[in-house]
């Protein structure tokens, strides 16, 4: 299929059966948190699953494109995001299961529904809102929780109102602000029940942290091994071969 290219833009090979994205040359382009994330929960997800601020939309298409049953609600505050990420689900013919809605994440309830989501994921604002440095770039600065970011607590509360009870959420979030995120989560009835930490290095503190949670699930959380993203000569280790799809 032709896809029209705006200006500024190209399109990118992800390396998954042919799977391309339309990015920005200079602007917001996904990075690894969400390619991890994409792993994390691989195989975990419902049939219907929702992807809160899904940027250039590359949650739904990695995730889409590893389960053929699952189908996405993927929500996007920014007009130009939205329009890139429906254009690149148009790119790899995913129309019937991938439908991109350009609304608020707090609004989303209004499009998908209250409590009608098996799954959503969600790769949330990382700066609370005020603080932190901003980028001069609108869609980086909205995609990084710059000022104009939605507080990790309302995110959440978004999260939940569209998760029906007994569904999943999976997020990833800076490591050293677990704990507001876990929080935030108890706060709207998801309990975290899974946590996987992502450093460089074994040397290294985690920089990153993957969580599953349940909605109205019991207390009980189980801690996965570590995650090391690189070994001493900097080359990527075993695991984030097996991610990128770099092994046999």
């Amino acid at each position: 299929m032709e896809i029209n290219l705006n200006e500024g833009e190209r399109i990118d090979d992800l390396q998954r059966g042919g799977l391309r994205i339309i990015q920005s040359v200079h602007g917001f382009r996904f990075g690894t948190d969400a390619v991890l994330l994409a792993d994390y929960c691989a195989g975990r997800t419902g049939r219907l699953s929702a992807d809160m601020g899904t940027g250039t939309g590359v949650l739904s298409l990695l995730i889409a494109a590893r389960n053929p049953d699952v189908s996405f609600e993927a929500v996007e505050l920014s007009p130009v995001m939205a329009d890139m990420a429906g254009r690149s689900v148009r790119l790899n013919g995913l129309e019937d299961r991938i439908r991109v809605h350009c609304v608020d994440v707090r609004q989303a309830f209004e499009v998908l529904g209250i409590e009608k989501m098996d799954s959503v994921v969600t790769n949330p604002p990382y700066h609370p809102e005020g603080t932190g440095l901003t980028s001069p770039d609108k869609e980086i600065a909205m995609a990084r929780g710059g000022d104009n970011s939605c507080p990790i607590e309302e995110w959440m509360s978004a999260c939940g109102r569209v998760l029906r009870n007994g569904g999943h959420l999976f997020l990833i979030y800076p490591a050293a602000r677990l704990l507001s995120v876990t929080q935030a989560m108890q706060k709207c009835r998801i309990e975290p029940k899974r946590v996987r930490f992502v450093a460089s290095r074994v040397q290294d503190p985690p920089k990153l942290v993957m969580i599953e949670g349940i909605k109205g699930g019991r207390p009980g959380l189980h801690l996965l091994p570590v995650l090391f993203t690189h070994n001493e000569d900097g080359t990527y280790s075993e695991e984030m071969r097996r991610i990128y799809g770099e092994t046999d």
